[in-house]
C-alpha cells in the first residue's frame, strides 16, 4: 500500500494532461472513422497487424517477413488512400462535439411510417417520371458523401422527399441519403461504377447508384426520368422493374427484419424478374 502510494505521488501533473490529450485524440478519430468507409480498412490493416505478431509468436519466418513487407508498403500507400478522410478528419475534429450523439435504433412504429414515406415518396416519383435516387444507410458509414451535398437532418416524408426531386429545383439534382428515419442530407454526389461491363444504355442515376453500391452496403432506390421504371442496387447488384409491394417488402427488410428476410425476396424477385430489358436512362 505504501509503495502504491508513493507511485501515485510521483505522478506529475503533466503526465496526466499527456495522457488525456492523447486519449482525447485517439477517441476523436476513431469517432470520425466509424462513420465512414475508412473504418474497413483501419480494420483490414489492424487484421494485419495481428497477424504479423502473431507470426512472429509462431515463428512462421516466411509468412512474418511477408507480412512485415506488406505493412513496410501499407505505410506509404496510407498516405494516399486515407487523403481525404485526412483532411475531413482534421476539419471533423475542429467543429465536432465532445460526446458524440446516441442514435437508439427506430422504434417499429418509426420505422413503419419511414418505409410508407419512402414507398409514397417513390409511387408519387413513378407516376409522374420524375427521376430520383434514394440512398439508405446501413452499416458502412457515409458521411464522407453527406458532405458533399446539403444537410438537411430532417424526418422522412413523402413530401419532403417528393419536394427535393422536383425539376429546377435547388437540391434535385444528386442524391438522398437517408439514415433510419432522417434525411441527412440531398444533391449528394455518388462515385460512378467502375464496372465496365454495365450497359451502356444505363445513364448516370443508375451508375451511381451502383458505385455506391461497390463500396458500401447502403441500398439505392433509383427511378427512371424517362420511363418512371423503379431499381434498386445493393452489393453491386442491379435489380430493376420493381413494383411498390415488393420496394415496400425490401424495405421492411432493412428497418424491420424480424418481419421479413430481404435477401430471401430478393432472391425470388430476381429470379423472376431478371429476363426483363433495359430502358434508357439519363
Amino acid at each position: 500500500m505504501t509503495g502504491l502510494m508513493k507511485a501515485i505521488s510521483q505522478v506529475r501533473v503533466q503526465d496526466i494532461i499527456d495522457i488525456l490529450v492523447i486519449s482525447f485524440f485517439i477517441y476523436r478519430c476513431l469517432d470520425f472513422l466509424k462513420e465512414t468507409r475508412a473504418e474497413q480498412l483501419i480494420k483490414g490493416i489492424g487484421l494485419l497487424l495481428v497477424l504479423t505478431k502473431l507470426s512472429e509468436w509462431l515463428q512462421l519466418f516466411t509468412v512474418n517477413y511477408l507480412l512485415s513487407n506488406i505493412l513496410t508498403v501499407g505505410a506509404f500507400a496510407i498516405i494516399v488512400v486515407f487523403q481525404p478522410e485526412l483532411r475531413r478528419g482534421l476539419e471533423y475534429l475542429g467543429r465536432s462535439r465532445i460526446f458524440p450523439k446516441n442514435i437508439a435504433d427506430a422504434q417499429t412504429s418509426e420505422a413503419t411510417k419511414t418505409i410508407e414515406a419512402i414507398t409514397s415518396a417513390v409511387a408519387s416519383l413513378s407516376r409522374q417520371k420524375i427521376g430520383a435516387i434514394i440512398v439508405i444507410e446501413r452499416t458502412v458509414g457515409l458521411r464522407d458523401l453527406i458532405e458533399t451535398g446539403t444537410e438537411i437532418n430532417g424526418i422522412v416524408s413523402p413530401e419532403l422527399l417528393i419536394n427535393i426531386f422536383i425539376p429546377n429545383t435547388p437540391l434535385h439534382d444528386g442524391a438522398v441519403i437517408i439514415r433510419k428515419n432522417q434525411i441527412l442530407a440531398a444533391a449528394c454526389f455518388l462515385p460512378l461504377s467502375e464496372n465496365m461491363t454495365i450497359s451502356k444504355e444505363l445513364g448516370t442515376r443508375h451508375r451511381a447508384s451502383l458505385g455506391i453500391s461497390e463500396k458500401s452496403d447502403a441500398l439505392s432506390i433509383i427511378v427512371s426520368e424517362e420511363t418512371g421504371v423503379i431499381s434498386i442496387t445493393e452489393n453491386a447488384e442491379l435489380s430493376r422493374y420493381l413494383d411498390i409491394e415488393t420496394l415496400k417488402t425490401i424495405l421492411e427488410g432493412i428497418y424491420l427484419p424480424e418481419k421479413n428476410e430481404q435477401s430471401n425476396f430478393l432472391n425470388l424477385w430476381r429470379n423472376t424478374n431478371g429476363s426483363k430489358g433495359q430502358d434508357k436512362q439519363e
